[in-house]
């Protein structure tokens, strides 16, 4: 990158607060008192993330009675929850192509559960007066590159054959730059209901108000610090006092698990977003963004993007950062030399809007495993459940996720809990150097398969073949 371009880019940042833009929406809620003292339910849930609130939430919906307490380390929504970058996925398994490889028998029922668990997103942003942005406005994978469009055009063909490619369109280059217009892409493919976009951090606070509504005890600044049975049920110990219950779902994701053997199946990886001023009408006029479609493109360092309210552009990913050992630590959440990175790279597929100003900077970290999908599990017989390692596409699989934890805390047989993707884990990440060692070659061997017209080396071909995975 030349030194006069990088400065130009950079002017663009010069006013950016490293902060998550949706974290700072004056709707933000008070957080509700730690717990002090000892509590008893039926249901303990731990974590004030997706996962854990539609735990709460679900478990309150299906049976009125229970007695539900969720407890969250810091705030509601403060990590992944409130960073993400609000693509609602119908997808479980981290996109169709993940989904089909690893789970062809089952593909079209993971599809149908997707579906349906993307409905019931809906149903619940209406019943529950979830104002979160919700518009299912659908989203199109562009290629910027000759062999992407020759790649998504094959892709499509296969999804013909395969009866999956409905709702779903091809877009040549001319088509797509109809939707939205970058002198970068050269063809597409607009997947029109299966996605919906909305604001994360406040999806994440009203289903908070809806699980208080529904008597839920939330109590937050109240971290989990240990889980041990007790008598017929479990307790978990917190700063200032303990919770006993009778089942216990976990929903911590990326935070180490109160289960030690859970935690070698993730790793956490950081991720950047930036987040534009408001356009204004011209500006939007000369991208021709009309329909508010979600956006990402084919690359294996891929970037997504997508229009706020107030029509500001969020643009993030590419980047993604291993730190060794694993460790989440709040330090990460800023990376400069990303920011600059991603500034370029926005402007270059949207070079009508230089001059445009990024207004916030930030980054967190996403639970990925080795498929790259979420896989669950039960522990201290049957009294725990666990979910965890969405890989970034858990605005809408946590909800699915929930239903699992649920199903598996009831003891009983559902066609969720016999979906071989429930019933089987991926492999467990390796401890460092070699953890750090083979995610690193992983994104060189990425970063190469990019710059040569997708070829992937002997190293990326042998993963494959392992079912082993490194999201980019």
């Amino acid at each position: 990158m030349a030194p006069s371009a990088m400065n130009r880019w950079t002017k663009s940042l010069s006013d950016a607060q490293p902060v998550p833009y949706w974290l700072e929406d004056p709707g933000k809620p008070h957080p509700e008192p730690a717990l002090t003292g000892d509590e008893t339910c039926d249901l303990l849930v731990v974590g004030g993330g997706y996962s854990g609130l539609w735990t709460a939430l679900i478990a309150k919906e299906r049976e009125p009675g229970r007695d539900v307490v969720l407890l969250e380390g810091r705030e509601v929504g403060w990590a992944a929850s409130g960073r993400n970058g609000g693509f609602c996925a119908a997808s479980l398994t981290h996109g169709l192509p993940n989904g089909l490889a690893r789970w062809p028998d089952e593909i079209h029922q993971l599809q149908e559960l997707g579906a349906r668990n993307l409905d019931e997103i809906e149903k619940a942003v209406a019943r529950h007066s979830l104002d979160c942005d919700f518009e299912r406005t659908g989203e199109i994978d562009v290629a910027t590159e000759t062999y992407q469009a020759r790649e998504l055009r094959d892709w499509y063909e296969q999804m013909e054959r395969e009866g999956l490619a409905d709702g779903v369109e091809f877009l040549d280059a001319e088509a797509v730059r109809e939707q939205v217009d970058s002198p970068t892409f050269q063809a597409g493919l607009h997947d029109r209901r299966g996605v919906a976009m909305l604001h994360p951090a406040k999806l994440a606070w009203g289903l908070k108000r809806a699980c208080l509504a529904l008597g839920v005890r939330v109590y937050e600044h109240t971290p989990a610090l240990t889980l041990k049975p007790y008598g017929a049920g479990m307790a978990v110990r917190t700063p200032y006092g303990s919770v006993r219950a009778r089942k216990v779902a976990l929903g911590t994701n990326i935070f180490p698990s109160l289960l030690k053997r859970v935690r070698a199946y993730t790793v956490p990886v950081y991720d950047y977003a930036l987040m534009t001023e408001p356009l204004s009408e011209e500006q939007l006029a000369s991208i021709g963004w009309k329909n508010r479609q979600g956006l990402g493109d084919s690359a294996n360092q891929f970037h997504y993007f997508r229009l706020s309210a107030d029509n500001r552009i969020l643009w993030g990913g590419y980047d993604a950062i291993y730190p060794y050992g694993g460790r989440v630590r709040a330090e990460y959440d800023d990376r400069p030399e990303t920011y600059a990175k991603l500034a370029g790279h926005f402007f270059t597929c949207f070079p009508q809007l230089e001059g445009v100003r990024f207004t916030h900077t930030w980054g967190g970290a996403i639970d990925t495993c080795s498929r790259f999908s979420a896989f669950f599990g039960t522990a201290h017989q049957g009294k725990v459940s666990y979910a965890a390692g969405y890989t970034g596409l858990g605005v809408g699989a946590t909800r699915f996720g929930a239903e699992v934890m649920l199903d598996l805390l009831s003891g009983e047989r559902t066609e969720r809990t016999s979906l071989e993707m429930v019933r089987k884990k991926p492999l467990p990440f390796p401890p460092e150097p070699f953890a750090w060692t083979g995610i690193a070659l992983t994104k060189w061997s990425l970063a190469r398969a990019d710059a040569h017209g997708g070829r992937r080396n002997l190293w990326l071909r042998t993963m494959d073949r392992l079912g082993l995975g490194f999201d980019s």
